[in-house]
Order: structure tokens, then C-alpha cells, then sequence
């Protein structure tokens, strides 16, 4: 399933979540331009490696880079399909849910989802040497947020079809309630596999999106109204 858009239109001009979008692209771009030995220093240097922070035996890592990487992780992507695929549901999902909080409290409470999923995947793979990037965590927060604040609101969503694709209409609520699923699913084979291996930080997304529904009640005091609204395209 690939979300296209929601059928709830942004009141404001969602400047917090346009800026994270073209942070996270120029630093793609920047990682484009190091080359291969400079891209895997910068990868380690910024990504999040469970082993360092709990490991400290080398010493060529200061003490602020055992924390920094909480958050400038969340601005590193692997390739063009993650961050793609990372913006694409940052870009649905993250206007509506600034609406609602505010520009700079998003900004907030994205940061913070961002950092508490690094810690779960943290403290579920406390041995691996591999370093952990991409806005995935953060961004599960945002759909955490946005299947409470939105459940009635519509994906519309390229379907596959055996041979042929289709677009139609599936409830917020569904539609992030299968994600989630699946993510925890997932999470649970790859704690039983214990492969220190590269791939999908599982339970950075879990994390997240758990993260993001707890937050929605500090960073969203009260509910405010907004009708159904639906756009056939």
C-alpha cells in the first residue's frame, strides 16, 4: 500500500514540516557528495550506534557524541528509496498534525519523537555495531499523533491489484493500525532472529509511533473542531 494524500486540508501554511522535509533532502545531498570513505565517517560519526553509547572503550568519541546522535540521526537517510519514502509520509501525515499543535511545538514534539525512538531501538539491540539513520522514528510519532487526532479522515492509496493498481479510500484509523501491526510483527521475528545484520529499525517505529500517541496529549491541550472533508482527484 503507498499513501498519495489524506482528505483533510491544511488550515496553515505548514512551514515547520516544508523546513524538516528540505533539512533532511539538503543533508541527503550532502551525503551524496562525500564519497564513499567520507560518507561511512560521516554515517558513524552522526548515526546512532547502540554499542558506542553504551560502550565507551573508544575514546576517539567525545562525550557529546554519545548523545547527539539522538537527534542528527534522524536527519540521515540511506539511500534514495528511504528518504523518499520517509518524506513521502512525513509530507501526508505532518501538516495536519502541526495544525493542531502549532508550529514550534511540533518542531518539539517531533525532535522528541525522534529521540525516544532512538532510545528503544537503543535498548533492544544494546550490542549492535551498526549505525542507525533516517526520520522513521520521528515520523511514526507523527502518525502515532495523527491515528488519534484523525481516525475518521481518508488515505487515498495506490493499491496493487495482482498485476494492476488501484487507487481507493481506506480510514486513517485502519490504515495506521495495519502499519503498526506489521511494524510490531516484524519487531518481534527480529528479536527472536538476533541477527546483527543491517535493516528496518523495527522498534524505532514502534517506539515512535507509542511515543507520539502519549505526546499527543501534552503538545495538543485541547480538541478543536474540524469537519470531514473529502477531495476526489
Amino acid at each position: 500500500m503507498i499513501p498519495l494524500k489524506d482528505t483533510i486540508p491544511s488550515r496553515t501554511t505548514p512551514y515547520i514540516n516544508i523546513f524538516l522535509i528540505l533539512i533532511n533532502f539538503a543533508l541527503f545531498f550532502y551525503e551524496l557528495s562525500l564519497g564513499r570513505l567520507g560518507l561511512t565517517r560521516f554515517i558513524y560519526t552522526y548515526g546512532l550506534v547502540p554499542k558506542r553509547f553504551f560502550y565507551l572503550s573508544d575514546q576517539d568519541f567525545p562525550l557529546l557524541f554519545r548523545y547527539l546522535p539522538f537527534f542528527t540521526s534522524t536527519f540521515l537517510h540511506g539511500g534514495w528509496f528511504h528518504i523518499l519514502g520517509n518524506m513521502l509520509f512525513l509530507w501526508i501525515f505532518g501538516d495536519n498534525v502541526e495544525d493542531e499543535m502549532g508550529h514550534f511545538k511540533y518542531l518539539g514534539f517531533y525532535l522528541l519523537c525522534g529521540a525516544g525512538a532512538g532510545f528503544v531501538h537503543l535498548y533492544l539491540n544494546p550490542f549492535s555495531p551498526l549505525p542507525a539513520v533516517g526520520a522513521s522514528g520521528a515520523i511514526s510519532g507523527v502518525m502515532g499523533a495523527y491515528f488519534l487526532l484523525f481516525p475518521t479522515s481518508r488515505i487515498i492509496t495506490l493499491l496493487p491489484i495482482f498485476f494492476f493498481f488501484t487507487l481507493v479510500e481506506i480510514p486513517a484509523f485502519f490504515f495506521l493500525g495495519i502499519w503498526f501491526l506489521f511494524q510490531l510483527l516484524s519487531g518481534t521475528f527480529s528479536l527472536i532472529a538476533r541477527e546483527v545484520t543491517g535493516g528496518v529499525a523495527w522498534w524505532a517505529h514502534v517506539g515512535g509511533f507509542i511515543l507520539g500517541m502519549g505526546l499527543r496529549v501534552v503538545f495538543v491541550r485541547r480538541r478543536r473542531y474540524r469537519r470531514r472533508y473529502y477531495d476526489y482527484w
